[in-house]
């Protein structure tokens, strides 16, 4: 049984309209691809170590009480090196500008981004909102303080 939440979307003036909008390539899929969608719809050579902001030519209306995480694709970090400088990325409920991906090589070869291809991931996910108490001290753990590799697990 297939259920889905709705998500509003919208082209920026100067997108193709022949890209096409995300899209879920299997059944099981959580991530729908999202494409780059150059306004000049030109590519763009990624200089080895070079990031980059791929437009998307997308606006997103994201429901109240859920992020849209944007994360990188497999394929393209195994073949290419291709990352995610801030992956996953999020976009909230309350922005509606441009998404855009914030694509590193971390090759030593150049990357072509061309107009049209599935650059990134996106996954629409629910957020819980804390409630922030600040008090005097906090309950001990047998972990206490111990962080990065503390654990001795590994």
């Amino acid at each position: 049984m297939k259920t889905a939440t709705a998500v509003k979307i919208t082209r920026m003036p100067d997108a193709d309209p022949d890209v096409p909008l995300p899209s879920y390539e299997t059944v099981g899929a959580a991530g729908a691809d999202v494409r780059a969608n150059f306004p000049e719809r030109a590519s763009v050579t990624l200089a080895p170590g070079a990031r980059i902001l791929v437009p998307t030519g997308l606006r997103m209306q994201i429901p109240i009480g859920f992020e849209m995480q944007v994360r990188p694709r497999s394929g393209l970090a195994l073949k290419h090196g291709i990352a995610l400088v801030n992956g996953p990325g999020t976009i909230d409920s309350d922005y509606r500008g441009e998404v855009g991906v914030i694509v590193l090589n971390t090759s030593d070869q150049p990357f072509d981004v061309t107009h049209g291809m599935r650059i990134a991931q996106l996954v629409l996910a629910p957020v819980v909102q804390a409630d922030f108490d600040e008090v005097p001290d906090l309950d001990g753990t047998a972990r206490g303080a111990g962080g990065f590799g503390s654990t001795g697990r590994g």
